[in-house]
């Protein structure tokens, strides 16, 4: 399995389609991370749309949006699934961020997170706002997620330094 980036080095860029429900539009485009300078990225990437430890963890997420804002950080959730897959999980549980589809696994691959017979690896990347990877849990296991807790604190980190 490749590694992945190194801490402290500049993330991958990467462009990848998706959408994130504002108001009761599911509005679609493209995101691209170097785009996103300025600000910090938490890169979650999750196996699948509505599964139960999946859907727990997005949830998780989405309800702590204002955290991350206070943060300045954005949250993006990446997964195999199509836009099609990600507007309707992002509709059936008020998703509030955007839900980015990497089908041909390109991005699970540059971060090291694309895994034979399971697909993608859960993992969460902190990205800071200079584009430097700043902290990074990859799971062994899928059944397990970083808490909204453990990102904020992280988050806050990079705030200050």
């Amino acid at each position: 399995m490749a590694s992945g980036p190194q801490l402290g080095s500049f993330a991958p860029d990467f462009t990848l389609p998706g959408g994130a429900l504002s108001d009761d539009a599911f509005e679609r485009s493209d995101y691209r991370l170097s785009a996103a300078r300025g600000r910090s990225v938490v890169l979650a990437f999750y196996p699948g749309d509505n599964t139960s430890v999946c859907t727990k963890q997005l949830c998780s997420y989405s309800s702590g949006m204002e955290s991350f804002e206070g943060l300045d950080a954005d949250v993006w959730g990446i997964s195999p699934q199509g836009v099609d897959s990600h507007e309707s999980f992002a509709r059936s549980f008020g998703l509030r961020m955007p839900l980015l589809a990497d089908e041909g696994r390109e991005t699970a691959k540059a971060y090291g997170v694309s895994a034979p017979g399971i697909g993608v690896r859960r993992a969460v990347f902190l990205i800071g706002p200079d584009g430097v990877l700043r902290w990074k849990h990859v799971a062994l296991l899928g059944a397990t997620f970083q808490s909204l807790a453990t990102l904020t604190d992280r988050l806050s980190g990079i705030k200050d330094a």
